[in-house]
This record gives C-alpha cells, sequence and structure tokens, in this order.
C-alpha cells in the first residue's frame, strides 16, 4: 500500500504549479503553502479553493503534519529554505537551480550528507511526455552505444528584459533558462568533464542597458570521449514552435537516434530494424499545460512529486539530488569560464576543487 505524503510549498509564483500538481495527484495532499505576499496567498485560494495558507515560513516548519517542504523562493534563499526544513526534519523538493552560486554548495553537501531526509531538485524537462519515452527507450538499450547528445532550449525571450527583476545584479539566461538544456545532456552523459564554448550579447539585449549573454554555444565530453552539444538563444526571433521546438533533446547511438521535442509533445525515433515513427502526444495537452499559454507546465511537476514520492517509498535516492544538481552547477560555471576566456577547454573538477567539493 502506497503513502500518502503532505506537501508545504513556499513561493506561490512558480509554485502556483506545485499547488495544481498536489492537488491532483492521489499520491500527494497539500497541507499548507506560503508566501511574504498575502495578496498573492489570497489569489492562489480565489484559484484553487485552498484556504491553508500563511505568511510565515516558520508555520511550515513547525507543522508536524508536513512530509515534505517544496521551495519555489528567489534562487537566493533557496539555501537558506532548504537548510531550515532539512533541519526541522522535512524532506525537501527545490526548483532550479537548487542554489544561484557555488558559494553555498559544500555546505549543502554536508547538510544532505547528515540527514536521512531527502532532498530532491525540480529539473522539470526530465518529466515531460516525450522526454519520458525516450528515456525509457535510451535504458532499453535501443539506441546502442551512445556517442552523441545534442541538446537546447532557444525561445524569444525579450519580454522579459521588460521586467524589474531582469535588471538585477546576477540575471543570467545560463542559469533560469539554459539550465534545463545542460541537465539534459547530464541525465545522459553524468560524467561529463571538460567543456568549451562561446557567448555574445546580441543588440536586442543591449537595446535594454543589458550585457547579458544571449547566444550561447557549447561542446562538452567526458573521460570515455562522449560528446555533447548545448545551445541557447534568448533574444531572437525564433522560426516558431512547429519548426523548433523550445526544448529539444536528441541522442545518436550505434543502433538509433531519438529526438524528444518540448512544446509540441512530439518524439521521434529511428531503431535499428524499425522505420522512423512520429510520436505525438497531444492528448495529453490539457494534463501538461494547466494555465493560460504554456507559461506554467504543472503536468510534469505532477510527474516529478510522483516520482519523489515512489522514491520516498522505496527509499530510493532521487535524482537529482544535491550531488548531481551541484555538479550541473559546476559545468555551468566552467562553461561560462569558457566563453569568458575566447573558448578554452575548461575542467570541471578544476572548478568543483575552488570551492572544496570533490
Amino acid at each position: 500500500m502506497t503513502k500518502t505524503y503532505k506537501l508545504g510549498v513556499i513561493g506561490l509564483g512558480e509554485g502556483r504549479s506545485i499547488m495544481s500538481a498536489a492537488l491532483q495527484s492521489s499520491r500527494w495532499s497539500l497541507e499548507a503553502v506560503c508566501d511574504l505576499n498575502e495578496e498573492l496567498c489570497r489569489a492562489r485560494e480565489e484559484e484553487f479553493g485552498f484556504s491553508g495558507w500563511t505568511t510565515n515560513y516558520n508555520d511550515l516548519l513547525q507543522n508536524p503534519e508536513i512530509d515534505v517542504i517544496a521551495i519555489y523562493t528567489p534562487d537566493q534563499l533557496h539555501f537558506t529554505h532548504i537548510k531550515q526544513a532539512l533541519e526541522a526534519g522535512k524532506h525537501v523538493v527545490c526548483t532550479k537551480p537548487v542554489l544561484p552560486s557555488l558559494d553555498d554548495a559544500a555546505e549543502l553537501l554536508r547538510l544532505s550528507a547528515s540527514t536521512d531526509r531527502k532532498l530532491f531538485v525540480g529539473q522539470s524537462t526530465r518529466f515531460f511526455e516525450p522526454m519520458l519515452h525516450q528515456r525509457r527507450d535510451y535504458e532499453a538499450g535501443k539506441h546502442g552505444a551512445l556517442s552523441v547528445v545534442e541538446s537546447h532550449y532557444i525561445t524569444d525571450g525579450r519580454w522579459f528584459l521588460d521586467k524589474g527583476w531582469s535588471k538585477q545584479k546576477g540575471f543570467s539566461w545560463m542559469y533560469g533558462f539554459m539550465i534545463h538544456a545542460v541537465d539534459m545532456v547530464r541525465w545522459y552523459l553524468p560524467d561529463v568533464s571538460e567543456v568549451t564554448g562561446y557567448a555574445l550579447t546580441s543588440d536586442n539585449t543591449k537595446e535594454h542597458g543589458m550585457d547579458a549573454w544571449d547566444s550561447l554555444r557549447f561542446l562538452l565530453r567526458n573521460p570515455s570521449g562522449q560528446i555533447a552539444q548545448i545551445a541557447g538563444d534568448y533574444t531572437l526571433p525564433t522560426l516558431g514552435q512547429h519548426v523548433e521546438p523550445s526544448i529539444a533533446c536528441v541522442l545518436r547511438g550505434t543502433k538509433g537516434s531519438s529526438r524528444s521535442e518540448y512544446s509540441n509533445l512530439q518524439y521521434h525515433s529511428h531503431f535499428a530494424g524499425e522505420a522512423p515513427v512520429t510520436q505525438t502526444f497531444e492528448e495529453k495537452n490539457d494534463y501538461y499545460f494547466r494555465f493560460e499559454g504554456k507559461s506554467h507546465h504543472a503536468g510534469e511537476y505532477q510527474n516529478y512529486i510522483e516520482y519523489f514520492a515512489d522514491c520516498l517509498d522505496s527509499g530510493k535516492t532521487p535524482l537529482p539530488d544535491a550531488g548531481e544538481a551541484i555538479r550541473t552547477l559546476g559545468l555551468m560555471l566552467a562553461m561560462e569560464r569558457s566563453a569568458s576566456i575566447g573558448g578554452q577547454p575548461v575542467k570541471i573538477d578544476d572548478v568543483l576543487k575552488e570551492f572544496n567539493i570533490g
């Protein structure tokens, strides 16, 4: 018999999706939610008919009924909120990136290792329908020996540059957007060890008085010689979702290749002994995209908290955990450094050692 876990949520902007996910999942019961903005709390109450809200995080931490706290606050608050939750004896789900930098990474690893509570990082793209089918085919060996992974996140996000928070110090397309493509590569090549790449800031970004890289290209490899390619463009006109879905992952192996696509819910594959196939999962559009447009994708959140519930049932480590998520941050810092020094190769382990991370 499976257990129903009780969830507390802090941060009700992005937390809107996790509220929907918990309310519709048979594995979860939404116990309480929290945000400093009382107006936002009341808006979520009206939207979901859920009145168990508070503006005090301590109310969640001290609630003995809550098994898991889901953290969807601004990135710079993640470490503090995770630490408080673990010390209160709660399991944790935290949105990506788990940290805004590697400064607190060693301490987070120490905290995670010192408790039997689980920390799971919500890299949602792994849990989108085409990506799940691609993963099943990969684990079934249909690709044969994997040679190349290609991943991209391409979108015209210029409307973000009109938001006040985009002008704040530290704004990065890499950590807010490209991390999805980076995570897809690390899912298949977790031992990626070296990166080289380039990045630039387009005139479209400069017109907003900003200097954030908005077009980025990287090549990566692991000790076995397998190759990965990651691409991102964030302020340029796109060709449209029907031509280039915002996020896609391609696997190329000795027995076959596949491409999973975001937004259009398509999965393309061609394996040995089979004709090329395109699967479309349009019937699940309303499951994944429950709100206006496609800016909130609650179906992935439901998939990943149900995966987390299964891990809690079995005692299995949910992935990405703290270690995997922090190595992804190390990779991203290596990517930044390579782009900053004209594309020279940078080793991820060299970056992590600077922060006392083995």
